[in-house]
């Protein structure tokens, strides 16, 4: 392989870790704060000894919300993570991509 192809791969390597360190979830903070506030909710609904169904009612709202959380999360992953290691044509990183998919996916992530 010429010296200038190995140069461009390790670039574009460089690249796409670069964007991935730059990804931003901000735009989630304002759910995972809803989050906190329904949880902290459940709390007071058990310091005041509130009906059984009402609270388990609450924490599968919770749970509810936290899959979503999980979803856009993912979701962001393989728009920006995913999608970058593709663009960079680096097999190795596009199969350790598509690894960590997997491995989410199953729920081993």
């Amino acid at each position: 392989m010429p010296q200038t192809e190995l140069f461009d791969k390790k670039i574009r390597k460089m690249a796409v870790l670069k964007s991935q360190l730059a990804h931003d979830h901000s735009a989630e903070l304002k759910r995972l704060s809803r989050i906190k506030g329904q949880v902290e909710g459940v709390e007071r609904m058990i310091v005041e000894k509130r009906y059984c169904p009402e609270i388990v009612n609450q924490i599968k709202a919770i749970r509810a919300a936290l899959r979503s959380l999980e979803a856009n999360v993912i979701e962001g992953h393989m728009r920006h993570c995913v999608n970058q290691a593709i663009k960079s044509r680096d097999p190795q990183i596009v199969q350790e991509k598509l690894e960590e998919i997997v491995m989410l996916m199953k729920g081993q992530g």
